[in-house]
């Protein structure tokens, strides 16, 4: 008998990183938000003209679709998939060796996370309003016949997989706000009972009958990983280390062997094998590493008899395949595009469909064979009105810091940009996130503006190693808030942006990193677009959702003992220095950032005569997943950017 289908090895990190990751396409956290007063109208900002075929091609370029997270189904036969064709993600399924997709969910709210179950039903979920209050579903692959896994509104819930036997395992956090609990819902029974408590973050990685493979967030950028008997509550420690550590995993052939990506006691993260037996954890067995890159991603194959490995170089993926018996490993050819989203192996072991996408290339589905050592098109996301040889492909460049660590960042340049001119420097999200050359219709629309895009990755991101992701903690974060400046230095220096027309955006984090930017050097840039970020630590900690805001103090302070240092960290005590004319977008629906960040800034500079405009999407969350709300969104910064940064 063939094995059961393998599910990820990543979504506890996965899982966490989203959580906390930014500029994403994320839901909020929907517990019942603080009743907030109605925000201020916006302040007038000086508009440039319509320019009606610039704006078509900024919608163009906002509109288009993409394809992610092929699943194969149990007998092979097709691909499960998300994709935004329709105007918001919802769920598809196209044939295994290629053919016309079909539709499985529709509606206004974005449907995410689909898996099949071992009898050829699918589970998503659906966060109305783009909040965490995930309802989580059952259909038929035409789409009939739903029934609810868990339906808890008031409940913050993320997405959990099947287990062989029908079982499906999610988190929620319905027993205590401040916690996410692993839950099972019985197809047998239709309902879904508490597996056990967490404190905090943690949740099922893989279950297999009454054994659990549980991670358990210590603290952002800590994780420890379990095997868990769920009779008896036992468990057992895999990942004894001391400092932190990042993993994620899956069982092998049995529950008593567990393959993990981590970086327990080294820099960068590597692939390695524990195994169970009488209630003791042998010591890690490490069986892939390179020290010039990190492992982001691993999959097993059905029998797991090999893992294929996803290689995170300097931005960039690299594939590779490792024999999990003789422990050969083999590069994968090279595939067409720079980024891999998601990978998964299909049930005969013979072929891979990965998830592919670059800077000028939207997310699109491809099936590798793994004998022929070639790539299958499956998918065409539509782009009508963007030429993809138009777009424009970055270039990495380093540059130096105040205090000479060596960032780096991908620098995007117009067609026949004259130098030195306008450029906008933007930051990710996280901070634990990586700026990777990923298509990006925002920029691609500053770029087709006559507008450079410098997208830094400064201390604190991820993929550079631990010990650089830990460089921004605390007070670490003065620092991190210094290579705002650097980079801005750097661009002028180099001849690249004209001083006078420097602008500076990011999202959820990112944000955060503008509104220093306009606060700690308010004379750098000529103007700013904040997107659902952080402005005040107080109120992030005290309205943020419960969970959330108890994992973050090892990132930015704990309010109890580091109140002083939160409270220099905030840009909302220095915005009597801003000059700067802001852009200012958030979801209404946003209590990952609730919306109050942004409503301390509107009312703040309107009082002061600062030029500022205020965009709030009722129906949004922590970042934009409806195609009208992210047209509107690009169009009014690129509006915004042409004209403070004096753009023809």
């Amino acid at each position: 008998m063939r094995s059961p289908r393998r599910p990820h090895a990543r979504p506890f990190a996965r899982l966490t990183a989203l959580a906390l990751a930014a500029f994403l396409p994320l839901p909020a956290a929907a517990l019942e938000p603080p009743v907030q007063p109605d925000p201020p109208p916006p302040a007038m900002v000086p508009s440039v003209p319509a320019d009606a075929s610039l704006e078509e091609r900024v919608t163009a370029m906002a509109s288009m679709g993409a394809a992610s997270g092929a699943r194969w189904s149990p007998d092979g036969t097709k691909i499960l998939f998300t994709t935004n064709i329709s105007g918001v993600p919802q769920v598809w399924w196209i044939p295994a060796e290629g053919g016309y997709p079909r539709m499985v969910t529709q509606g206004p709210d974005a449907a995410q996370g689909p898996r099949w179950s071992p009898d050829g039903r699918i589970a998503y979920g659906v966060a109305p309003g783009g909040g965490y209050n995930m309802a989580l579903r059952l259909t038929t692959i035409d789409g009939t016949g739903t029934v609810a896994i868990d339906d808890d509104g008031d409940a913050n819930t993320f997405l959990g997989d099947f287990a062989d036997d029908g079982r499906y395992h999610f988190a929620s956090n319905a027993r205590s706000p401040d916690s996410m609990d692993p839950w099972i819902w019985d197809p047998k029974t239709g309902e879904a009972t508490l597996a056990f408590e967490v404190r905090g973050l943690g949740g099922i990685a893989e279950l297999r009958g009454d054994t659990a493979l549980e991670w358990e967030l210590v603290t952002r950028g800590d994780l420890n990983a379990y095997v868990r008997d769920l009779e008896s509550g036992d468990r057992v420690l895999l990942t004894p280390h001391e400092g932190t550590a990042n993993l994620f995993g899956r069982f092998g052939a049995d529950a008593g062997t567990v393959y993990l990506a981590h970086n327990l006691d080294r820099d960068r993260m590597e692939f390695g094998q524990v195994t169970v037996a009488d209630g003791m954890a042998s010591p890690i067995t490490p069986l892939a590493a390179r020290d010039d890159a990190e492992l982001e991603d691993f999959v097993l194959d059905d029998a797991a008899t090999f893992a294929l490995l996803v290689w995170n170089v300097a931005g960039r993926n690299e594939l590779e395949r490792i024999d999990l018996r003789s422990g050969t490993r083999t590069p994968l050819p090279k595939a067409p595009a720079e980024l891999v989203y998601s990978i998964d192996v299909a049930p005969d072991g013979q072929r891979v469909v990965l998830s592919l996408a670059g800077a000028a290339q939207p997310a699109d589905l491809y099936v590798l064979d793994l004998a022929a050592g070639t790539y299958k098109r499956l998918t065409w996301s539509p782009h009508p009105g963007v030429d993809l040889a138009q777009l424009v492909v970055p270039e990495l460049r380093t540059f130096k810091a105040h205090d000479g660590l060596e960032l780096s960042g991908w620098l995007y340049l117009p067609k026949d940009f004259a130098a030195p001119g306008p450029v906008v420097l933007s930051f990710h999200g996280g901070p634990e996130g990586q700026e990777q050359p990923e298509f990006r219709s925002d920029y691609q629309a500053l770029l087709a503006a006559g507008i450079a895009v410098f997208a830094p990755n400064i201390r604190g991101s991820s993929g550079f190693g631990k010990a650089f992701m830990s460089l921004d903690n605390h007070a670490g974060r003065f620092d991190a808030n210094r290579d705002i400046k650097a980079a801005a230095d750097y661009l002028v220096a180099e001849g690249i942006a004209d001083a006078r027309r420097l602008g500076i955006t990011g999202g959820s984090y990112g944000g955060y990193a503008t509104m220093v930017g306009v606060t700690d050097y308010p004379d750098t840039f000529a103007a700013a677009a904040n997107l659902f970020g952080i402005v005040n630590f107080e109120t992030f900690f005290s309205q943020s959702t419960p969970w959330m805001a108890a994992i973050s103090t090892g990132e930015y302070g704990d309010p109890a003992t580091q109140a002083e240092l939160l409270r220099d960290l905030s840009p909302i005590h220095k915005l009597d220095r801003v000059t700067t004319p802001l852009l200012v977008m958030h979801g209404a629906n946003d209590t990952n950032v609730p919306v109050v960040e942004a409503e301390q800034i509107v009312a703040s500079l309107q009082a002061r005569g600062v030029p500022v405009q205020y965009l709030l999407f009722p129906d949004e969350g922590h970042g934009w997943r409806k195609r009208e709300n992210r047209v509107r969104s690009t169009v009014e910064m690129v509006r915004f950017f042409r004209t403070h940064l004096q753009v023809d």
